[in-house]
Parts: structure tokens; sequence; C-alpha cells
């Protein structure tokens, strides 16, 4: 290395889903090589598929992720209705709204107040984080187990749910039921509305990219399950156009696939580029609540993030009321359909993003091939991307800031708790 050259080496990334790690090389105070490292292996899931039977594939997916699971399962059986021609009952598909509901709720604020406000602050973690701003620790507590216990009373737990299936739900609860959540419901949209005026008043940092947002989006609703695929800059796609459209690209230094908009490169999911796109879309305290902490679209700044997350777990409050106030008892929780041979697509806003699911299956329903997209993925370039951007104005900060600031930005995306107990190992080689 030249006495010109510097080298910034994460091993392990704190607080992001799976393991991984973080390069960067400067030569003459610009970035020559950025590379973002995923070093877990890959999991396989779509070779577990190959062989099973459609009804096994919701709660396969539902494995791929403990705290987004429904995200896996809707995506799958939407796929899988699409290759079957399946019709659901309009109140069955209210019911995968509200289940969808309790799923953003816990996991946007386990992202949001767990992983990564403590940032923000200067906190290794939300346990010292708690000892300064115990209320806060506390109400983002309380509204993620109303977050849990949505999923549970509607999947029959509240970590991988065994209830959903093609063609709709094995059980479903009855309409006394949900209205018995509808007192901590309303108690939970206050709470958030409230921890949404604490993360608007947070410092970001000075930093925006020209992003292409990437998101659902449907004419008549915010987008959890259904929608065409749109983005910024003029994409408008079926979700049967998607492999059209995107392509998986493998990289040397990851063991995991980064995403492309074909001839156009990066692009960003999740829920800054939801409510880049369908701001329209929610509903109106949510909207007011924004507007009310200066929050304005288009944001291209990705460390307000966290805005779009708190902002989107009040809008599943009120949507998780609004369906309990429209909902009546469908005659059963599922309907009937004939399995064929087909292909089916789906894709649905998982809570960091758009999930793509596409599977052919055999006349006996059995699956023969499967590909499955996690936003996970797709973001990974654009996070890359990002580091570049942001290297030549971090590497002027003292060395443990700037490893907090490179954290920071990944965890802009995708922090998790499959690897919170890792701690960040920084070496800086310059001669």
């Amino acid at each position: 290395m030249t006495a010109r050259e510097k080298e910034y080496r994460v091993d392990y990334l704190a607080r992001v889903e799976g393991e991984g790690a973080l390069y960067i090389k400067l030569r003459g105070g610009k970035v020559v090589d950025a590379k973002f490292k995923v070093f877990e292996p890959p999991r396989l899931f779509e070779a577990f598929l190959v062989g099973r039977m459609y009804y096994d594939v919701p709660d396969i997916t539902a494995r791929i992720c403990g705290i987004c699971p429904v995200a896996y399962q809707m995506s799958s059986v939407h796929a899988l209705e699409k290759a079957f021609g399946v019709e659901i009952d309009p109140q069955i598909r209210l019911l995968r709204r509200l289940i969808y509901c309790g799923e953003w709720i816990e996991s946007h604020i386990l992202h949001a107040f767990l992983l990564h406000a403590p940032d923000f602050l200067g906190y290794e973690d939300a346990l010292r984080m708690a000892k300064d701003h115990p209320d806060i620790v506390k109400r983002a507590l309380k509204v993620k187990k109303t977050g849990n216990d949505l999923v549970a009373l509607m999947g029959g737990r509240e970590v991988h749910p065994v209830s959903v299936c093609v063609g709709g739900f094995y059980g479903i609860p009855s309409k006394s039921q949900l209205v018995g959540m509808r007192e901590r419901l309303v108690e939970g949209l206050k709470l958030t509305a409230e921890l949404l005026d604490w993360v608007g008043e947070l410092e970001f940092p000075d930093f925006e990219q020209d992003y292409e947002f990437v998101a659902l989006r449907h004419p008549e609703e915010y987008p959890f399950n259904e929608g065409r695929i749109v983005s910024n800059k003029g994409l408008d796609i079926a979700v049967e156009q998607y492999e059209d459209h995107f392509a998986e690209e493998h990289v040397p230094h990851s063991n995991a696939l980064h995403s492309i908009i074909i001839g156009r490169g990066p692009y960003m999911v999740g829920p800054l580029s939801r409510i880049n796109l369908n701001f329209d879309k929610l509903h109106d305290r949510t909207k007011g609540a924004l507007k009310r902490i200066g929050f304005r679209t288009p944001c291209r700044n990705p460390f307000k993030s966290i805005i779009a997350r708190v902002a989107e777990t009040l809008y599943a409050f009120e949507e998780a009321l609004r369906i309990i106030e429209n909902y009546s008892e469908p005659s059963k929780p599922r309907v009937d359909f004939a399995v064929k041979a087909g292909r089916g697509f789906g894709c649905t806003e998982a809570p960091r993003g758009i999930l793509y699911h596409r599977y052919d299956v055999d006349a006996e329903g059995r699956i023969l091939s499967a590909k499955i997209v996690p936003p996970t993925s797709q973001n990974q370039k654009m996070i890359e991307e990002d580091l570049k951007m942001l290297a030549p104005s971090v590497i002027k900060l003292p060395h443990k800031q700037a490893v907090w600031r490179f954290e920071q930005a990944i965890r802009n995306y995708d922090p998790c708790i499959s690897c919170a107990t890792h701690f960040l190992r920084l070496e800086i080689g310059e001669e």
C-alpha cells in the first residue's frame, strides 16, 4: 500500500441480517474500491422446495425470516393462486391485509427503535439507549407487542404463523376476537404517533442520492399484497414481467446476489421507496403526522428511512382499525379450487421492500422450480453505492465515528436480530 492509500476493513457488521463485512480502499482521497461483503453461506430454500407439494410452500418459506415470515407466506400463496387460477373471498383479502399490518408493526418497531435509533444517538445498542430514554424504549416495546399479538391472533402464533394457506387460511378469528383487539390498537396508534414525533427530531446526516425507488403501486390503497411494480423513473410493469426487467448478478466478494434493473443499475426498495411512490395512499392521520414533523416527498435521504418506517407503522394501525370496523366473517376460511399445472408469480411488500416469488407446478401440485428474490438482496448493490458516496466524508471522521457512520448507513436498509451479538472491528491501513 502506498502513502496515498488508505483501507477500511469491517470484519463483522453488528445488528444486520446475517453475517457481513465492509472493505473500502481510497487512493488520494478518492474511493477506488468499496465492497459490502456477505459471507454467510446461501441457505438454498429454492432447492428445498423442489419436489414438495404446493401446500408445504407457505410454511417452508416462512422459515426464511423470523421477523417477516408473513411476507414470505403471502408472496408464496399469491404466486400459487395465480398458477391455479384461484379467486379469494374479499373478506379473506382483508384478513391478509390485517396480518400484514401486524407484521409491519412488529418488524418496523424492532428495526427503528431497537436496532437503528441507537445509531442516531451514539449508543452501542438499545439497552444502553434505554438507560437515558426509558420511556421511548418502553413505548416501542409495547407497540411491538401489539403487532406480535395481532400476528398471533391471525396466524396461530407470532413467529412463523401456521394458519396461512393457498386459498385463504386454515382458520380465522371471529369478529368478536378482532374487536377485542381494538382498544390495544387504538392505544398503539397513539403511542406510534408520539414515537413518530420523536424520530422526526433526530439529527440526520446531510446525504442524498438520485435513487431509483421501486415499490408496488395499487390504484386504491397503500400496497401490501397487490399492485404493479413501479418506480420514480418510469418503470410500470405487472408482477409477471419482473424477470424481464430485473436481473441478479454474482459478485466475487459476496455470497449474496446483487439485483439490478436491466440496463439501468441498482435501485432501492423498502419504506422510503414505498412512501415516496405511494404518499397519496396513506390514511389522513399518517399524512398529517408526516406534514407536522416536516417530512416531505420525494425524500432522497436514506437516513430518513427511520421516519418512513415509523410512519408506515402508524398507517398499519390505522389500516388495522379500518379493517376490523368493516370486517364480516366469510362463510369459510378458504375457497375451494382445483390443482393444475402452471406457473405463478407473486410480489408483496415485506417490511423491507418488494418480495418476489415465482413457481412452476405440475398437475399434482408438486413444485418443479422456484425463484425467490428477497428485498435484502435487492438493496445490497444500492447499499454498496451509498457506502462509496459516503466514504470521502466519513474518512475525515475519527476512527470510532467512521465505524459508527458506516454501520448506520447499512442499517438504513436492513438491520436484523440474527447477528446482533456480533461486534464491529475496523482496521485502517495507511502508508
